[in-house]
């Protein structure tokens, strides 16, 4: 029988948890899906204040994806120094910034087309 797929929503809800639960900072979802020759359908963008949140953030997210919809990320990068991590879980890629390294990349403005979701945190 046939693993039954996760839905994006499930995926995208339960990440956004993750973060939340470590208190992740300026969490935004960008749509992709209307764009041409996109890696993926979203990207979760957020940060931390130090390289120790951003670890606390990322772990969060894998450990809350792992245990809830039994996933883990096909790929992972820029933990060894924790200023930039890449979660990658295929259609969805998670980018946890230190606020720093994020204005200098501003990823936001370079896919300034996607539909953008702004997530209010009460923190």
């Amino acid at each position: 029988m046939a693993k039954e797929k996760t839905s994006a929503d499930q995926l995208i809800s339960v990440i956004l948890s993750g973060i939340e639960d470590v208190k992740g900072k300026e969490i935004s979802i960008l749509d992709l899906r209307e764009i041409e020759n996109t890696v993926c359908d979203y990207f979760i963008i957020c940060e931390g204040t130090s390289n120790t949140q951003v670890n606390a953030i990322v772990n969060s997210i894998q450990r809350k994806v792992s245990k809830e919809l039994k996933d883990n990320p096909w790929h992972t990068e820029g933990a060894d120094n924790a200023e930039w991590v890449l979660i990658d879980y295929v259609n969805i890629v998670v980018h946890v910034f230190q606020k720093h390294i994020r204005e200098y990349y501003d990823i936001e403005s370079l896919w300034g087309d996607a539909k953008t979701t702004t997530i209010e945190t009460s923190y």
